[in-house]
């Protein structure tokens, strides 16, 4: 009965969005009644109804102004990924650079719909180094200041990711037993989807070289997410961002089984964020719609976007930013492959949860190659490059590396959506189009320096084709 009545409320709250959205809650009451909502930790495959319940827990999640009866807050606790205690404990609830610095995550994921990017006020502050103390100050020495990214198609990313990783774990796996069987030294490019990530020699001693390998880590997996990619997954991300910017820290790696308590910050809240929460948010995420590409009525825009999209591979932007990347299955796991420190992963559940992507309405609008794979529309490769050079310095803003990333690597900015993401950068600094691309140094020089010596009209074509790629509002 209970378990009824509460299916009948959330979908009552479907139809009638209202604060009393949950069984067992009260209007008046000042905390977040959708924690808790899930039940249980969904499991196997999950059908559409289903799905469609957990999309809205996890889409209430992601816009709840978390509160202190809710576990909002961490003063005994650190900014950082890995469970750290403060050294002093502060009086303030939150701090705008060490966090935490929002109630919601829809507080910065918000431009154009929650989801969304943010502007250069939503700037947040990654203590990259200093994981014991809280910092007051924006000095690049102590903080790598980064701008909100948007996570519409997100769920699509982390797939690529996922099929990209196993490719080249694949290529290690079999240059080791070509070496084993040769007793020589097997040199291979590590190439997936049409992107090389540099060569590995393998040898019969089972060792690997990894001196030539390019844009990824040395374990071979591609982390898709921040700026600098070393973020391997929609849950890591969720977990990390709940403690740092909200103080809301996740059971999988705030708990018992990590830190021995279940209220390791110390403001009188256990189990702030059950498995199951994280994985109502992680489903809404992963199932946002990817962003378009929209046909503008103006037909002299539309004309100058179809110059600009043939510029842009004949300037080389698109040796870089490609258009599209092949995949292979629209099955999402979670939790996912394991890999994620301290985050829940598919060998810690007795089956993960299965959601189809293809269930999506938008799915159905994906294009599809010869061999039946989706087409995704990213105009990125899930690989870092190195983004300044001697002369072009301005994305070579940070002091601090991140996840042993050299400051000045940046994994490659998806361009969809672009056209609804202003300001632009890591920082949120530049506020055109036109800027961003002029401060391409390093592994955009080239492309750089044949976007400045075009006609103004060509370039005019570039951004005219850019601003078409946008987030469907």
């Amino acid at each position: 009965m209970k378990h009824s009545r509460r299916l009948l409320t959330v979908a009552m709250a479907c139809l009638c969005p209202v604060l009393y959205a949950y069984a067992d809650s009260k209007p008046w009451e000042e905390r977040t009644t959708a924690l808790g909502a899930v039940g249980a930790i969904p499991s196997g495959p999950i059908g559409k109804a289903e799905m469609e319940r957990l999309r809205t827990i996890g889409e209430d999640l992601f816009k709840a102004k978390f509160t202190v009866k809710d576990g909002a807050g961490r003063p005994d606790a650190t900014q950082a990924a890995v469970p750290t205690k403060v050294r002093h404990q502060s009086s303030n609830m939150f701090s705008r650079t060490a966090g935490p610095e929002a109630n919601a995550c829809s507080s910065c994921h918000n431009d154009p719909r929650p989801g969304g990017s943010g502007d250069f006020t939503a700037n947040v502050f990654v203590s990259e180094g200093f994981v014991n103390a809280d910092f007051d100050t924006i000095d690049p020495q102590f903080s790598n200041e980064r701008g909100t990214n948007h996570i519409f198609g997100a769920g699509l990313i982390e797939l690529l990711a996922r099929e990209m990783t196993a490719d080249l774990h694949a290529i290690r796996d079999n240059a080791l037993q070509k070496a084993r069987k040769s007793g020589e030294p097997v040199r291979v490019e590590l190439e997936t989807k049409g992107v090389s990530y540099g060569f590995i020699t393998a040898k019969p001693d089972g060792l690997v070289e990894l001196h030539e390998i390019s844009g990824v880590d040395p374990d071979l997996a591609i982390r898709p997410f921040s700026q600098k990619g070393v973020v391997g997954s929609l849950r890591q991300f969720t977990v990390n961002a709940m403690n740092a910017h909200h103080g809301m820290q996740a059971e999988e790696r705030f708990g018992v089984r990590w830190t021995g308590t279940d209220d390791f910050d110390g403001d009188g809240h256990g189990s702030e964020l059950r498995d199951m929460d994280i994985s109502a948010v992680v489903l809404w995420q992963a199932t946002l719609a990817p962003p378009i590409r929209q046909t503008p009525d103006n037909k002299e825009w539309r004309a100058a976007a179809a110059k600009g999209e043939g510029l842009m591979q004949s300037f080389g932007c698109i040796d870089c930013h490609r258009p599209v990347l092949p995949l292979k299955s629209l099955k999402f796991t979670d939790p996912g492959p394991s890999g994620s420190t301290a985050t829940l992963n598919d060998k810690q559940v007795e089956a993960p949860a299965i959601y189809d992507l293809a269930l999506m309405e938008w799915a159905a609008s994906l294009p599809r190659n010869e061999k039946g794979e989706i087409l995704v529309p990213l105009f990125g490769d899930l690989k870092r490059h190195a983004m300044t050079d001697r002369q072009i310095t301005q994305l070579g803003n940070e002091l601090l590396s991140q996840e042993f990333v050299d400051r000045t690597y940046f994994m490659t900015a998806e361009l969809w959506g672009v056209g609804s993401t202003a300001p632009y950068g890591h920082r949120n600094d530049m506020t055109t189009l036109d800027e961003i691309i002029r401060a391409h140094g390093g592994a955009g020089r080239e492309a750089r320096e044949k976007y400045i010596e075009a006609s103004d009209n060509e370039r005019s074509a570039i951004i005219a084709f850019l601003r078409n790629l946008v987030i469907e509002e």
